[in-house]
Parts: structure tokens; sequence; C-alpha cells
């Protein structure tokens, strides 16, 4: 059964946690995830048991969405 929703301890949290993970808009905003992001591979490793296991995968998509929508591929070499 799911948790009843508690909005203010939302909000306190999110308050809290949403100055270190955000959707990056600018460069120097997608810099500072790639480097939390490589920070946590230091310290999760491959351990899809450690507690911030899933803020690493959140972290990575994020990086991708941002890099699908503005960093342009490289033309593959035939």
């Amino acid at each position: 059964m799911m948790q009843s929703l508690n909005l203010e301890q939302m909000i306190t949290g999110w308050s809290f946690v949403s100055q270190t993970i955000f959707v990056p808009h600018t460069e120097a905003e997608y810099e500072r995830l790639v480097e939390l992001l490589d920070r946590l591979i230091d310290q999760v490793g491959e351990d899809e048991t450690h507690p911030l296991a899933s803020m690493m995968d959140v972290i990575g998509v994020l990086i991708e969405n941002y890099e699908t929508e503005h960093v342009p591929e490289l033309e593959e070499i035939s």
C-alpha cells in the first residue's frame, strides 16, 4: 500500500535536494552534474545496493537528456 503523501515533508526535503539534483539548463549546470556523477561513481562503483545508487541513475538520466538536446553528435566516419 502506498504511504500517504506528506507534501510538507516533501517540500522540506526537495528544497535541500534540489540544490544538488536539478534539470540542467546551462553548460555550467551540466558540468556541475557531470562532476557530481563522477564523484558518485567513485563512491558507489557498481554496487547496486548502495544507498546512492538510484541517485546516480537519476543524475545520469539528467545528463543524458541535456546531452541529447545540447551536444551535437559526432558524425560517423564511414
